[in-house]
Parts: C-alpha cells; sequence; structure tokens
C-alpha cells in the first residue's frame, strides 16, 4: 500500500513537471499573431521594430565593414592569382604578337627586292626574247680556290645543262658549269678565267671581255676590242657578242658600261673598262636561258612573259 502511495506521488509529480515546462496553447497563439502583425507591418514599409533594427545596425555596422575589409585581402587571394595569370597569358601573346609584326617589318624590303626581281626577270625573258628557268643562288663558291662562282637550285630536272647562259633583271651573270639533278654551278663573269664575247653598242665593234677577279663595287670587265684602231667611247652600252647555237652566251644580252679607256703601249689595241650592270655581291634571282619548250619541274618564263 505504501509504494503505491509513493508511485501516485511521483507520477502526479511529473505530470506537474510537464505541465509547467509546456507552453500553453493561447501563449503560442499569442506568439503566432505577434509574428503575423509584426511582418504585415514591415511588408508596408513601417515596422515598430524599425528603431531597433537601426540600432542593432549602428552597433554591428561598423564591426562588419571592419571584418569584411580584415579579412578581404584573404578572400582576394584566389582572384589575384587568377588575374595575374590571366595578365601573363595577355603578356604572351602580346609578345608573340609584337615578335611577328617585328617579323613583318624586318623581311618586308626583302620580299620586296624579290618581287621586284622577279618582275624584272620576266621583263628581261620578253626583252632577250628567250625562255628562261627562274633560280634561286644559294651558295659561293669557295674562296680557297680563287674562283668567281655561284650555286643557284636549279638543275638537270628544272631542264638546265652545262654551257647555258644565266642571267638576271640587270643584265649578264654568267654561264652554267656543270649542274647536278637539283643544283648548277654558275660561272660568273667576273672570274678572272671567264671571257665572254662583247660588242659595243653604238660602234657595233666587238671584242673580248676579260673578268678580274673581284667581286662587289670594285668588280670590272676589261674590253679588248679586236679592231685595234677603234676607239669606244665612253659610257657606251656593250652587250653579248653571242655564241655558235648560242652557248655559252646568247647574244644581245646587257653586259656594262664603258667607263674609261686608253691604249696600250706594249700592243696598238684599244683597251676599255667596263662596269658590269650586275651587282655580284648581292645575286638573288637569276635566270637560266633555255631552249623553247624545255621541260623543267618548275615554272618556265616563256620569251612573251607568261609561265610555261
Amino acid at each position: 500500500m505504501r509504494l503505491d502511495g509513493f508511485e501516485r506521488r511521483r507520477e502526479r509529480r511529473w505530470r506537474g513537471s510537464d505541465d509547467q515546462q509546456r507552453p500553453s496553447r493561447g501563449l503560442l497563439v499569442a506568439l503566432v499573431l505577434a509574428c503575423l502583425t509584426v511582418m504585415s507591418l514591415d511588408s508596408l514599409g513601417s515596422s515598430p521594430i524599425d528603431p531597433a533594427r537601426r540600432a542593432v545596425g549602428e552597433v554591428f555596422g561598423p564591426v562588419e565593414v571592419g571584418t569584411a575589409t580584415a579579412i578581404r585581402p584573404f578572400t582576394a587571394v584566389p582572384d589575384w592569382f587568377r588575374t595575374r595569370d590571366s595578365m601573363q597569358q595577355d603578356l604572351l601573346d602580346l609578345q608573340a604578337e609584337n615578335s611577328d609584326l617585328r617579323s613583318q617589318v624586318a623581311t618586308q624590303d626583302y620580299d620586296r627586292n624579290r618581287l621586284e626581281e622577279y618582275d624584272g626577270l620576266t621583263a628581261a625573258a620578253q626583252s632577250l626574247g628567250y625562255s628562261l628557268v627562274p633560280a634561286r643562288v644559294v651558295g659561293l663558291g669557295p674562296s680557297q680556290s680563287f674562283s668567281r662562282t655561284v650555286t643557284i637550285d636549279a638543275g638537270s630536272e628544272a631542264g638546265v645543262h652545262p654551257d647555258l647562259t644565266v642571267v638576271n633583271n640587270d643584265g649578264l651573270v654568267g654561264r652554267v658549269l656543270r649542274v647536278t639533278r637539283t643544283t648548277a654551278t654558275v660561272l660568273l663573269i667576273v672570274d678572272a678565267d671567264s671571257v665572254v664575247g662583247g660588242r659595243v653598242g653604238r660602234s657595233m665593234e666587238v671584242g673580248f671581255l676579260h673578268g678580274r677577279g673581284v667581286l662587289g663595287g670594285d668588280g670590272r670587265l676589261d674590253l679588248e676590242l679586236v679592231d685595234d684602231t677603234a676607239v669606244p667611247a665612253k659610257n657606251d652600252t656593250v652587250v653579248t657578242w653571242g655564241s655558235e647555237a648560242g652557248g655559252p652566251y646568247v647574244a644581245g644580252v646587257p653586259v656594262g658600261r664603258v667607263t674609261t679607256v686608253y691604249s696600250s703601249l706594249r700592243e696598238t689595241a684599244q683597251r676599255a673598262v667596263i662596269d658590269p650592270f650586275v651587282d655580284f655581291g648581292a645575286l638573288d634571282l637569276v635566270g637560266v636561258v633555255v631552249p623553247t619548250g624545255t621541260t623543267s619541274d618548275r615554272a618556265v618564263i616563256g620569251a612573251d612573259g607568261d609561265l610555261q
């Protein structure tokens, strides 16, 4: 009996404790209505808690600003790295573009000169009336051999063979000595062993042009006329005399201009110094005179200036 009474008292005590801790329904309803009222007033633009909200903002606003300022350097680190990488890539792109522009400017004159040379070679083919195989000078003869030769990038596959005339847009360059499948060696007319039959333009007197073995601005030719009594005039133009079957030199190719005339005391012949039209120190594009209809691995400039 005593135990039952004790259990009943403990059960009443727990129920009373739960009733004290559990809020009443009236209080819950009042809180819900109060929240709805505040939300309604806040949506209308005026709220009884605005003063409190402003007071809290005035107290905690500076703290938020200071905190944001303090942590901004740390939060900005990822953005800084991304921006730095992007700027580095932009800098590399600009450097590459600048390099390309410098290269274009540096080669602009070179490309223009090559175009002018090609146009001049086309005009030379029309003026001379011969077909030309265009070629580039790709090498100079060794100075140890004391010969003045150049290597061109056209050989037997281009229709080139020995004893063909080589010209450029200025005049006579030389003749083909030997060929390979893809290259050819050209003996320049300024070589000491070169002899070219020449004709003085105004008087049509003929003679022989001998090279002195000197390139560049000092490169000269000596003209010895066949007629001892003939006297060439200064500034007369000298052209090729021509060879049998057009080899190794075809007729009518400009060679140079008479600069000096003198008489040989040992011999009675009149001699003249010829300044060649071709600048042998700056050879680039040349043309090899070939018969019409020559089979070549490249386009041939025809006598009419058209490509064949």
